[in-house]
């Protein structure tokens, strides 16, 4: 591990997707806002002022949207877990945090209830 690591977050990334265990919420859809903490070695993309160098997040919120708003899932905790095993093959990623909150949640007698998952991926 490098002696000096970095964080790089998106937040607040909020989609249109497909997920859950119930076939009403496949077929309607829901929103789900997702937030993604990597940490990263950007000692080098820092010395040099160099952007190819850091982590690409163009290329990360890339890979969020594609998951969320593509296959369904029934548990965010898988949606979450597959985000986060794409981008932690990233170039200098050494960790990824991600979580995944359903903003409208079908619980009985919940108005303006949200569910939250977290996965935490390693190299």
């Amino acid at each position: 591990m490098p002696n000096q690591t970095s964080h790089l977050r998106l937040n607040n990334l909020v989609f249109w997707g497909r997920h859950g265990h119930f076939p009403f919420e496949r077929e309607s859809g829901n929103r789900f806002e997702v937030d993604i903490d990597l940490e990263a070695d950007l000692a080098n993309a820092v010395k040099q002022d160099d952007l190819s160098l850091s982590v690409d997040l163009a290329a990360v919120f890339d890979i969020v949207s594609a998951h969320v708003e593509g296959e369904p899932c029934s548990l965010i905790e898988t949606l979450a877990d597959r985000i986060a095993a794409e981008v932690i093959g990233m170039s200098n990623v050494l960790s990824a945090t991600v979580r995944i909150r359903k903003l409208s949640p079908p619980l009985p007698g919940s108005v303006g209830g949200i569910i939250e998952a977290e996965i935490n991926r390693v190299r």
